[in-house]
């Protein structure tokens, strides 16, 4: 059995050997066949490449020379293009060289001819101030005069001729530029008038407060006068009941104490509760609510000129003016109506118009100051203008708008200019009011500067002075001589027409409260 095992094993080892002999032969007889099969294709391919390379080299050739033949001729033309341009140069060249020589020679020639007029001119000039010489000689033996002289006396002569002229001629100017700035100012003025237009109402001294019946004027004057004398005490003024149907009339020079009065007593008529308490509460209110009238009316003035940023105290004291009048114009309405006067004929002049209406409407501020404040409405205006940073156009405008300074600037000669013609205009002032005023205002003073006076009151249209005392400093038995001084005082430091009555009132007051 191993026998046999061994036998078949060796078998199949023979088998396997004699197999790899026979596929190496036949592998390598096949190896062969493709090697050779492979050498006659590579030279197959190296003969088709040496073909074609011939073929390229012979194409490549002939298109080499075709291209330099071509470069060639085209070189050729070139040069001969060049040629023929040199030779063109050449001859341009050498006609113009002929040009050139023949202009030379005319030069030459011409420099000769000048040469020659240039001597024969030299030649002449000596002559002509040979001439020149020997006339001159014979001129100044006829005239007796050497040539300095002759010619200082023609130039003297001609320089005062030329001053003559010249100073007609600066005074034909000087009349013409005053004509003609003459004529532009009355223009812009009466231009500036024009466009204003506003109406104007002297102010009078009185005011009326109409009744609903005439049984109120009893009430008004109550139990033996009391209620009117009270009305007067408190507010300074002279009330006239007459026979006027259902109308009481308030005369006082001052539009403040006026519209106190008047307000009060309007009060009280719709209040119907008439007794010198209510009156006394009624007076306190009433200027409680002038004073918020003065503040409105300063606003108002503001924002009706178009100004900004002036201080909120100096537009209280602007509002004053309301109650202000100078020769019977109502200063606030002055102030307005110059403000705009200012600003037009800043515009046609070319000047700051809103600093012109600025100043323009400040310029009568220190007249809305009581007679506490000493000084000129002027000086008084210029300092509260400084205290409340008002800027130098505007102080200096102020301060010269009356003459008290030289006007140095544009808007301060516009703001004088402009002053005077809101007041010049007709119908705008009355001077009997203004000076009856001042004679009031004046009476008032006066009574006020004793030592122990608490307030003064010009009534009766300054034919009484009714003077309230202090009584803790002036006695019933010393209420006699000051009576007596203040009118000695008046008859002495006052003109006035008639004779004025001087009433001295003492009043004593106790007051408590119950808590």
């Amino acid at each position: 059995m191993i026998m046999n095992w061994l036998q078949i094993l060796i078998g199949a080892l023979v088998g396997l050997v004699i197999g790899g002999i026979v596929g190496y032969v036949i592998r390598r007889t096949i190896g062969e066949r493709k090697i050779h099969s492979a050498e006659a294709e590579s030279r197959r391919i190296v003969e088709e490449g040496k073909q074609k390379a011939d073929t390229y080299k012979k194409e490549t050739l002939l298109e080499t020379k075709e291209e330099v033949l071509k470069i060639r001729n085209e070189a050729e033309a070139e040069i001969k293009e060049r040629r023929s341009e040199v030779a063109k140069m050449e001859r341009r060249c050498v006609s113009r060289e002929e040009t050139l020589e023949k202009k030379l020679e005319t030069l030459e020639r011409k420099e000769e001819n000048l040469n020659r007029k240039i001597k024969e001119n030299e030649d002449k000039v000596a002559e002509i101030q040979q001439i020149k010489q020997e006339q001159l000689e014979r001129l100044q033996q006829i005239s007796g005069f050497t040539a300095e002289e002759a010619k200082q006396e023609i130039v003297d002569k001609i320089v005062d001729e030329a001053r003559f002229e010249a100073a007609q001629k600066v005074v034909e100017i000087r009349n013409q530029a005053k004509e003609e700035a003459e004529e532009t100012a009355r223009n812009i003025i009466c231009m500036a008038i024009q466009r204003v237009a506003s109406d104007q109402v002297a102010e009078s001294t009185v005011s009326v407060v109409a009744l609903p019946n005439d049984d109120m004027k009893g009430r008004i004057i109550g139990r033996e006068g009391r209620n009117i004398r009270a009305v007067e005490q408190q507010t300074g003024v002279d009330l006239i009941i007459d026979d006027t149907p259902e109308a009481i009339t308030i005369s006082c020079f001052d539009p403040v104490r006026r519209a106190v009065a008047k307000l009060s007593l309007e009060k009280l008529i719709s209040d119907g509760r008439i007794h010198p308490a209510k009156i006394e509460e009624t007076v306190e209110k009433s200027k409680k609510e002038i004073d918020q009238a003065i503040k409105q009316a300063g606003e108002r003035a503001v924002f009706e000129v178009g100004i900004h940023g002036i201080n909120n105290e100096l537009v209280k004291i602007l509002g004053r003016l309301k109650y202000r009048t100078s020769y019977g114009q109502n200063v606030l309405n002055h102030s307005v109506e110059v403000a705009y006067i200012a600003g037009m004929i800043a515009d046609e002049v070319g000047a700051d118009s809103t600093v012109a209406k600025r100043a323009g409407l400040l310029h009568d501020i220190g007249k809305a100051m009581t007679q506490e404040v000493e000084g000129s409405h002027v000086q008084i205006g210029v300092d509260i203008a400084r205290k409340y940073k008002e800027s130098k156009d505007v102080v200096h405008a102020i301060e010269a708008h009356h003459g008290d300074v030289e006007p140095k600037t544009l808007v301060a000669m516009i703001v004088q200019a402009a002053d005077a013609i809101s007041a010049a205009r007709p119908g705008a002032r009355r001077e009997d009011i203004e000076n009856y005023i001042k004679r009031l205002t004046k009476l008032e003073e006066i009574a006020t500067s004793f030592n122990g006076v608490e307030t003064a009151f010009a009534i009766q249209a300054g034919r009484e002075v009714r003077v309230m005392v202090k009584p803790e400093v002036i006695s019933d038995e010393a209420m006699v001589l000051l009576a007596s001084d203040i009118a000695k005082k008046l008859e002495t430091d006052l003109v006035y027409p008639g004779q004025i009555k001087v009433n001295l009132i003492r009043e004593k007051r106790a007051t408590d409260y119950a808590k």
